[in-house]
C-alpha cells in the first residue's frame, strides 16, 4: 500500500505540472490570438489605405495628398512587419508550450494508469485473501460438525 501512496503521489505532482504547461499554453495562446488580431487589423487598414490611394489616383486629388497617402501605407507596410515577426514568435511560443503539454499529460497517464493497475492488483489480492479467510472458516466449521 505503501508503494500505491508513493505513485499517487507522483501521479500529483504530474499533474500539477500538467495543470501549469496548460495554463501556460493558454496564456500563450491568448498572447497570439492577440497578436494574430492586431496584424489583421493592420492588414484591413493597409487595404483600406491601397483602395483610398488607388482612388486617389484615378481622381484628381493634390499631390500633397497622394503623398501623404503614400507614407501611410509604407508606414502600415513597416508595421506589419514588425507585427509579422511578433505573430511569428508568439507561434513558436505557443507550439512550444503545446507540446511541453503534450510530453507532461503523457506523464501524467502513465502514473494514473500505473496507480490504477495497482490499486485494481490490491483489490484482487483482497478478495483472494477474504475468499482464502472465508474457504478456511468454511473448512473449519465443517470439521466441527464433522467431529460431533
Amino acid at each position: 500500500m505503501a508503494r500505491i501512496s508513493s505513485l499517487v503521489k507522483i501521479r500529483d505532482m504530474h499533474d500539477n505540472e500538467r495543470q501549469i504547461a496548460q495554463k501556460a499554453y493558454t496564456e500563450s495562446q491568448e498572447t497570439f490570438e492577440k497578436i494574430a488580431m492586431e496584424l489583421y487589423n493592420l492588414l484591413k487598414k493597409k487595404e483600406v489605405a491601397e483602395n483610398t490611394f488607388d482612388n486617389a489616383i484615378q481622381t484628381s486629388t493634390s499631390i500633397e495628398k497622394i503623398k501623404e497617402q503614400s507614407a501611410y501605407i509604407e508606414k502600415l507596410t513597416n508595421q506589419i512587419q514588425t507585427v509579422q515577426l511578433l505573430v511569428q514568435r508568439a507561434r513558436n511560443d505557443m507550439n512550444t508550450k503545446q507540446n511541453k503539454l503534450s510530453e507532461v499529460y503523457i506523464e501524467y497517464k502513465k502514473y494514473d494508469k500505473i496507480v490504477e493497475l495497482k490499486q485494481e492488483e490490491a483489490q484482487e489480492t483482497v478478495r483472494k485473501q477474504e475468499a482464502n479467510f472465508m474457504d478456511e472458516m468454511s473448512m473449519q466449521q465443517y470439521l466441527r460438525q464433522k467431529q460431533r
